[in-house]
């Protein structure tokens, strides 16, 4: 009599982080029958989001911003507030009836044969079919190593820590960057009760307006995506004379790189939330870039120094995935995957990634599009159950 030999245990994808990104992909997947089990190192899903200062709305429309499977309401308007975000992604995860793990963070991942293992909280030992890292663009705070900093006793935070100018109320901040975290977090202040507000800007950005004649510019940002680079800055600067405003009188004039390039860079255009009317207002003053810190004061890239009573470094984030996965080989100088979305890197098959891109097209959007491709390309690899 011919023994049959036992079914290897089918092992669950897991998807590290409980963002916006990680619950798409879990969503695709168990739409397709595919189990798969998000970790999260946060008490709650959408961490990052809850952590937003309180006037964030999404830079893109609400219609093009929906995950897959559940449209976002009517009710949450056209830009959909912070707080309403996270609304809808704890209703997402319950409609999807998601299994999540809160709690948890992952430490390291290791290729052992066909499958991943996932080093986790607690000393969990965890085995995956694959594996989709989804723990953000927006990561770790960084704060660059400006001299005399670590000495520095004024009030000084970074961007994550700003809520609401409440605190700041009659006092005289420095924000420090012109991303659209450093102009958001400006124009709050100026309209917030803060006795003076500047702004240091080391690169000019491109800034443009959310919506032109009722077009907004996520819909540009989807048409031009896939054109050439020369020809998308041709096409920005064109339009940059019509529908941008001219702020070189006030110290921001425009950026002497093309929209596509700086885009390439890494670096998107500031939708204007305020900023533009608060700078020429004189309520949002630019001034050079922080060189560094010294006998309480802050060094400027002019020369000159100045002494706010609050400094806040809207100075970006790391991805910090170094010591998850740089011992793979799939991060590039900048710490970066080498491959996104439906690609895995070729040194490591069923590793994915998804929302470590920062595109002009919009981020909730092209979550959406990757966790669909993902799961699909998962699906197809998955075992036969056996009859």
């Amino acid at each position: 009599m011919a023994i049959t030999p036992p079914t290897p245990p089918v092992h669950p994808v897991y998807v590290i982080g409980g963002g916006p990104g990680g619950l798409a992909v879990a969503a695709a997947l168990r739409a397709r029958g595919v189990r798969a089990v998000v970790l999260e190192k946060s008490d709650a899903v959408g961490a990052s989001w809850r952590a937003h200062y309180d006037r964030l709305r999404l830079h893109t429309t609400r219609r093009l911003s929906a995950l897959p499977g559940l449209r976002m309401p009517r009710s949450f308007g056209r830009w959909v507030a912070r707080a309403d975000v996270v609304r809808y992604l704890e209703t997402y995860a319950e409609k999807h009836e998601l299994e999540i793990v809160t709690g948890v963070e992952v430490h390291r991942i290791e290729r052992d044969g066909a499958d991943w293992v996932l080093h986790a909280t607690g000393g969990r030992r965890l085995t995956g079919r694959a594996v989709v890292v989804a723990t953000g663009y927006n990561h770790t705070p960084h704060l660059p190593e400006w001299p005399g900093r670590s000495t520095y006793d004024g009030a000084f935070v970074h961007a994550r820590a700003y809520r609401n100018p409440g605190p700041y109320e009659g006092k005289d901040v420095l924000v420090v960057g012109i991303g659209n975290t450093g102009a958001e977090i400006a124009a709050d202040l100026a309209g917030g009760g803060a006795a003076r507000v500047r702004l240091a800007v080391r690169t000019v950005p491109h800034v443009v307006r959310r919506t032109t004649l009722g077009w907004p510019a996520q819909r540009s940002g989807i048409l031009v995506r896939r054109l050439p680079v020369a020809l998308v800055d041709r096409m920005g600067a064109l339009l940059a004379r019509f529908a941008a405003p001219d702020l070189t009188a006030h110290g921001l004039p425009r950026p002497d790189k093309g929209l596509a390039t700086r885009q390439r860079q890494g670096a998107i255009p500031v939708q204007d939330v305020g900023l533009v009317d608060a700078v020429r207002a004189g309520k949002v003053e630019i001034v050079a870039a922080v060189e560094g810190f010294e006998d309480g004061e802050v060094v400027l890239a002019d020369g000159s120094r100045i002494a706010p009573d609050a400094v806040i470094a809207a100075t970006g984030y790391r991805r910090a995935l170094e010591p998850l996965l740089g011992h793979l080989d799939v991060l590039d100088g900048r710490g970066l995957p080498v491959a996104h979305g439906v690609r895995s890197p070729r040194e490591a098959p069923g590793l994915y990634f998804t929302g470590f891109t920062n595109p002009i097209s919009g981020m909730f959007r092209e979550l959406a599009l990757d966790a669909e491709r993902i799961a699909r390309r998962i699906a197809r690899s998955a075992p036969k159950p056996s009859r």
